[in-house]
C-alpha cells in the first residue's frame, strides 16, 4: 500500500512539474507592422531570439491619428502581466500617439491618444514611442522623436526634420508627468531605445537622423532619466532604423531595419564597444518593419498561432 502511495505522489509530482514548465515557459516576441502601416499590429516569434516566425494575422487594427496608422509598434510587460503598446499614429499633424493594452495579446482595450506634444502646437510630428519598465521607479518610460523648428541649432537638417528626443512617465497610463526634454546630441536623433544591464548601468541605442548618416549609436547613463553621455561613433552601415535589442545570456543582440536594401540586420555585442555583424546569422521573415522584443508566455503564443 505504502509502495502505490508513494508511486502515486512522484506520479503527480512530476504532472505537477510539466505543468508549471510549460506555463512557466516563455518565448520572442517581436511586434511588427507592413507597409503602408494601415493594417496594424502583428507579431513575430521565436523559441531562440535568432530564428523567427511570423504569427498570421492582424491583432489590433488603428482607430485613432490623423492618418490611423500603426508605425513603430513597441510593447512591455509589466509586472501585473499587462501588456501595453504604443505606437506612431501618423507620420505629421498629431501632437501625440496610440495607446492600448491587453492580458492576453489578442483583446485589446480602447484605444487612447495620448497627447505629449499638445504644449506646443509648432509639434510637427510624434514618431516611434518607445516604452520602457523603470523597474526602480515602478513607472513607464515613453521616450519618443519630434521636431520643433526653430528649437535647436540646425545642423545639416532642415528646420522640421531636426528632431530631438522627449520623455513622460505614467504608471498606469491615466496620469502622466510633464513632457520633458530626454536627449540632445546636437544632430536630429530619432528612434531610441534603452537597455537596463545592472543597476545604475542604463543603454541607449538611438538613430543619427542626419545625412548623410542614418545610422546607430550608443549613449550611457546611470539613470533611465539621465543624464546621458555623449553619443558614440557608428556601429552599423548608413540608411538603417528601428533597432531593438534581447539579451541572449550575457550578450545582446541589436536588430535594425536596413530599409534601403529591404532586409533586416543584427549587430551582436557583450560591451556595447565592440560589435560582431550577425546578419548573415539571423532570420526574420520578409515584409517584416520594426517593433520591439519581449517575451511572453508560450500559451499565450500557442493562443495566437491557434486562435
Amino acid at each position: 500500500m505504502n509502495k502505490i502511495k508513494y508511486v502515486w505522489a512522484w506520479m503527480c509530482l512530476l504532472v505537477m512539474c510539466a505543468c508549471t514548465s510549460s506555463v512557466d515557459k516563455n518565448v520572442y516576441v517581436f511586434t511588427s507592422f507592413h507597409e503602408p502601416a494601415i493594417d496594424g499590429l502583428r507579431y513575430l516569434y521565436s523559441e531562440d531570439g535568432i530564428h523567427w516566425d511570423s504569427i498570421p494575422g492582424v491583432w489590433l487594427q488603428p482607430e485613432i491619428g490623423k492618418q490611423k496608422v500603426m508605425r513603430d509598434p513597441s510593447m512591455v510587460r509589466t509586472p501585473d502581466g499587462t501588456f501595453h503598446l504604443v505606437w506612431t499614429s501618423s507620420w505629421k499633424g498629431d501632437l501625440g500617439f496610440g495607446y492600448a493594452c491587453s492580458k492576453d495579446l489578442k483583446k485589446w482595450s480602447e484605444q487612447k491618444f495620448i497627447p505629449v506634444m499638445a504644449h506646443d502646437t509648432t509639434t510637427v510630428n510624434v514618431w516611434a514611442p518607445e516604452l520602457f519598465y523603470d523597474d526602480v521607479k515602478e513607472q513607464m518610460m515613453v521616450v519618443w522623436a519630434s521636431c520643433i523648428p526653430y528649437q535647436f541649432e540646425k545642423g545639416v537638417e532642415d528646420e522640421f526634420n531636426n528632431h530631438r528626443l522627449y520623455y513622460m512617465t505614467t504608471k498606469d497610463f491615466e496620469t502622466f508627468s510633464e513632457t520633458k526634454l530626454f536627449y540632445d546630441p546636437g544632430f536630429s536623433v530619432i528612434d531610441a531605445i534603452i537597455i537596463k544591464r545592472a543597476p545604475k548601468d542604463y543603454v541607449m541605442v538611438l538613430k543619427d537622423n542626419t545625412r548623410p548618416n542614418r545610422n546607430l549609436k550608443i549613449s550611457f547613463a546611470d539613470s533611465p532619466e539621465g543624464p546621458w553621455g555623449p553619443a558614440s561613433e557608428p556601429f552599423t552601415e548608413e540608411f538603417v532604423e528601428g533597432p531593438s535589442a534581447v539579451q541572449l545570456g550575457n550578450e545582446y543582440l541589436i536588430y535594425f531595419d536596413v530599409y534601403r536594401k529591404q532586409i533586416y540586420g543584427a549587430m551582436r555585442t557583450s560591451d556595447f564597444i565592440q560589435f560582431e555583424d550577425m546578419t548573415e546569422q539571423v532570420n526574420v521573415p520578409e515584409g517584416h518593419k520594426h517593433g520591439t522584443i519581449f517575451r511572453a508566455p508560450q500559451s499565450l503564443v500557442n493562443n495566437l498561432l491557434n486562435p
